[in-house]
């Protein structure tokens, strides 16, 4: 009896050490309990390789057919600049329309325009002026899909204090395939052409598509707005100057988009002028960032409250500055590698960061508003960057041009870092009232409810 008393107890423990083993695992994916979200993540996932193979193949061709630095930064602008004008707006429609139904149209247009540019490279009739127009057009249909979708990620998890872990999910999606994306590119590029990658994303389009619709939704529920859409408009901008943590949130990450993050403009230069590279060396530079972003992203996964996420963002924001200024100097290629994985890391910790705590302190009927001025910030400001960038990369150079950024970016941070103490004297009472204070001390309680299930 003894003997099966303890081996009943060695059983135990075995199994208490397996539970313990798969916790970590289990508290980085808890937002794939949702059934919605596993759908939404899994296509996500496909189409974003697909978004990042052609994002490589539109620069390097523009690259090759032009060789011009200012040409790369105009057709960045071309993309972007639509967002700065009408992502309000979409904010506006999303807060209003069926963010599903918005979703579903704007990955069918968007698949639509990679169909269009993969058939004029793959016979030989492309030219920079329709580059250009077609990244307007995707430009305007990403002015609508970027707000709807953040605000749609709210709709897949039904407990608010999982939202930052499915944020983070989402940003480790992003950044897996920003990984992967660029390396499959430049190795595609250099066998068969920029063309293939266009038709890889067209087709990572419909796998989106084949999701959404296999979702089970609860129709969103008809709410009727007399007021015109300038109203509501003008109504979100109030709300969000008035709140000191949205303000404040809102104007490092456009500071940031501003005069860092258009860094990537220049990778193809980097590429062939520093390194005497091709696109391969293009790929592994930006697959080092996407490897620094995936770090951060799984990191950001595994906490178990975003308290101190205000610290995070300011530290992150200083650490991508210096990153981009000790980039600027380096002439060795394993020495930019890892710089860039430190850039790409704090990029993504600061940016994801900053999306839960906005997604978190937001009013539910604002959401839609609100994730369009992050979206404005984020990337509207970026065309703006990307025509800075390149006209100043062709006047003094590409290496100054990152070292000015990234003296801007840790400037930016050290402000946000002052304000400090109100940003959360303001959170505080939103997490208090809403038990997200309290997870410190309730962490073993939360581990457990891991243990349950996927609901279906």
């Amino acid at each position: 009896m003894a003997g099966h008393s303890a081996y009943n107890i060695g059983v135990m423990e075995t199994l208490k050490d397996r539970i313990r083993s798969i916790e970590p695992l289990r508290l980085i994916l808890r937002a794939f309990r949702y059934r919605n979200y596993r759908l939404f993540f899994g296509g996500q996932s496909i189409s974003l390789v697909g978004t990042w193979m052609q994002q490589i193949a539109m620069s390097w061709l523009v690259y090759r057919m032009t060789g011009s630095v200012f040409l790369l930064g105009v057709v960045g602008f071309a993309s972007q600049i639509p967002v700065s004008i009408l992502a309000p707006f979409a904010g506006v429609l999303a807060d209003r329309w069926d963010r599903y139904r918005i979703l579903i149209a704007t990955q069918t247009l968007a698949m639509a325009q990679a169909l269009a540019v993969y058939s004029l490279v793959a016979t030989g009739r492309i030219e920079v002026w329709q580059i250009v127009g077609l990244s307007v057009f995707l430009g305007v249909v990403n002015a609508f899909d970027v707000p709807a979708r953040q605000a749609f990620v709210f709709d897949l998890v039904e407990r608010r204090e999982e939202l930052g872990n499915a944020i983070a999910l989402n940003s480790l999606m992003f950044n897996a395939a920003r990984l992967v994306g660029p390396s499959v590119a430049g190795m595609m590029i250099a066998v068969s052409g920029e063309k293939t990658c266009f038709l890889v994303n067209a087709v990572s389009y419909s796998i989106v598509i084949i999701a959404l619709f296999a979702m089970r939704l609860a129709p969103m529920k008809a709410v009727r707005h007399d007021s015109h859409i300038m109203h509501g408009l003008k109504e979100g901008i109030v709300y969000a100057l008035r709140s000191v943590p949205i303000r404040s949130i809102l104007l490092l990450l456009g500071l940031i988009s501003l005069a860092g993050v258009p860094y990537a403009v220049l990778m193809p230069v980097v590429a062939t002028e520093t390194f005497g590279g091709g696109p391969q060396v293009f790929g592994f530079l930006v697959a080092a960032s996407g490897l620094g972003a995936l770090i951060g992203a799984l990191y950001l996964a595994s906490r178990r409250t975003i308290v101190g996420f205000g610290s995070m963002i300011a530290l992150a924001a200083g650490l991508f500055g210096v990153g981009l200024f000790l980039f600027s100097l380096s002439r060795v290629l394993i020495l930019s590698l890892a710089l860039m994985v430190l850039v790409g890391l704090s990029m993504m910790v600061q940016i994801a960061s900053s999306n839960t705590i906005l997604q978190t302190i937001v009013d539910d009927d604002k959401r839609g508003r609100v994730m369009s001025f992050y979206t404005m910030a984020f990337l509207g400001t970026a065309p703006f960057g990307s025509l800075l960038v390149g006209g100043l990369a062709s006047r003094i150079g590409v290496p100054y041009t990152l070292m000015i950024g990234g003296i801007a970016c840790v400037a930016g941070s050290v402000l946000f870092a002052i304000n400090l103490p109100s940003l959360r004297k303001a959170i505080h009472p939103i997490y208090a009232r809403m038990g997200i204070v309290a997870e410190v001390s309730t962490g073993i309680q939360s581990a457990s409810e891991l243990i349950r299930p996927p609901e279906d």
